[in-house]
């Protein structure tokens, strides 16, 4: 199927890909379960239903996905050109007169397609997604998703009902232990017990709803300070309740992270808007095309990180490149909101650092591509080495001092 890729660029996709996408996924398996630890205490602290968590989870993978595609991207290429370096395979390369320009062919094709996905994500995708996430949580908190009768705690609707429910069953569809107080259209108030009962939607009015109780008792009060109240037991008894009102969510672009690239584009660039919000704009532009474009100098940062000293299986690269990737990451972050607050212009806060970024990676590529001999981070592998052999000298003493005292111990 793809026999018009030569075969060294097909093999050299299969080492990038497989890594790729398990980076790719384990990146945002571990965002999305860290969000989902807390999104799960504060469905239950307001009542909601369980599925709306998987709901805001998806409406936050786009959001992540922008993060974990260039991490996957660089690990991917690290790990393979690794691998080829580890096992001699790059020497025989280079021997036949394949430099490391030939051999990332096949990964620069891979960084251009996911340089196009990621340009969908962060300018297209992501806004929407986050505006869909907002309107979650505030239909959660608003009570719009039904979660606003909690188990054990009075509940006030619309003024007029209070309601209690010791027990949910079968998700809600059936409670147990129900209290109500409630005021009639005369104004007298109605205090009912039921064994059990369960809401019911009618097709007369959508903003009502039939609360059904079963094998209860009405007290109901008829007015007037010596006046005995009237008490009535009931099979079966229908509660109307009004929906509260719930005002309409906003529209979206209550914050720059929800415009897409036209809307970025018009509202930045316009003599119209507030200079505040042209700021803002222009930062969350400026942010979200500086995380792309970094994506090309990802290979050279591969290759510069994955190559380790000669007789040498050192894996402090791997490290080196996390910390670079997420530490330019929150650099990026810092940039975008001083240059949102008019402190600093956009282009020197975001493409400043993106330079001096570049340069370093262009500088480490070409210590490892043509310095013969050269290393990258030759100075941390070093320090690294004699870290890790005064690590692995200390652990060997303690092993031969237990081994001295167990040996003199006297024999019971």
């Amino acid at each position: 199927m793809f026999n018009f890729i030569p075969a060294i660029d097909r093999y050299i996709l299969r080492l990038v890909i497989v890594p790729m996408l398990g980076v790719f996924t384990l990146a945002a398996s571990l965002l999305i379960l860290d969000k989902m630890l807390r999104l799960f205490d504060f469905v239950a602290v307001e009542g909601g239903p369980v599925g709306v968590v998987f709901k805001m989870l998806g409406a936050l993978i786009p959001e992540y996905a922008s993060l974990a595609i260039p991490l996957g991207l660089l690990l991917g290429i690290l790990l393979a050109f690794r691998k080829l370096a580890t096992s001699s395979e790059l020497d025989v390369f280079r021997a036949v007169g394949l430099g490391y320009g030939r051999l990332l062919r096949g990964p620069y094709l891979i960084t251009a397609i996911l340089m196009a996905v990621n340009v969908a994500l962060v300018f297209y995708v992501q806004p929407v997604s986050r505006y869909y996430y907002e309107q979650l949580e505030y239909e959660l908190r608003s009570g719009a998703l039904g979660a606003s009768i909690k188990v054990g705690e009075f509940t006030t609707l619309k003024d007029r009902v209070a309601l209690r429910i010791d027990e949910s069953r079968e998700d809600g569809r059936q409670l147990i232990g129900i209290f109500a107080r409630a005021q009639n259209e005369q104004g007298q108030v109605l205090s009912i017990t039921a064994r059990e009962g369960n809401f019911l939607a009618t097709t007369d009015s959508p903003d009502t709803i039939i609360l059904r109780l079963t094998d209860g008792t009405i007290v109901q009060q008829t007015g007037g300070k010596d006046a005995s109240p009237r008490v009535l037991s009931f099979t079966r008894h229908d509660l109307p309740i009004d929906f509260p009102r719930i005002e309409e969510f906003r529209e979206r672009g209550d914050a720059e992270r929800e415009y897409i690239l036209p809307e970025l584009v018009q509202i930045g660039w316009s003599d119209n808007a507030t200079e505040a919000k042209r700021d803002a704009s222009q930062a969350s532009f400026n942010f979200r095309l500086v995380e792309v474009v970094m994506m090309i100098l990802m290979p050279l940062l591969a290759v510069a990180l994955a190559i380790p000293p000669k007789r040498s299986s050192s894996a402090l690269g791997v490290f080196v490149s996390i910390v670079m990737v997420v530490a330019y990451h929150k650099v990026n972050q810092y940039g975008e909101d001083i240059a949102a607050l008019g402190s600093v212009d956009p282009v020197i806060a975001l493409w400043g650092p993106f330079f001096m970024f570049g340069v370093l990676i262009i500088w480490m590529y070409y210590r490892v591509a043509y310095v013969p001999g050269g290393q990258a981070i030759g100075a941390l592998e070093t320090a690294f080495g004699k870290f890790a052999k005064m690590i692995g000298n200390l652990f060997r003493r303690k092993t031969r001092s237990g081994d001295t005292d167990t040996a003199l111990a006297p024999a019971e």
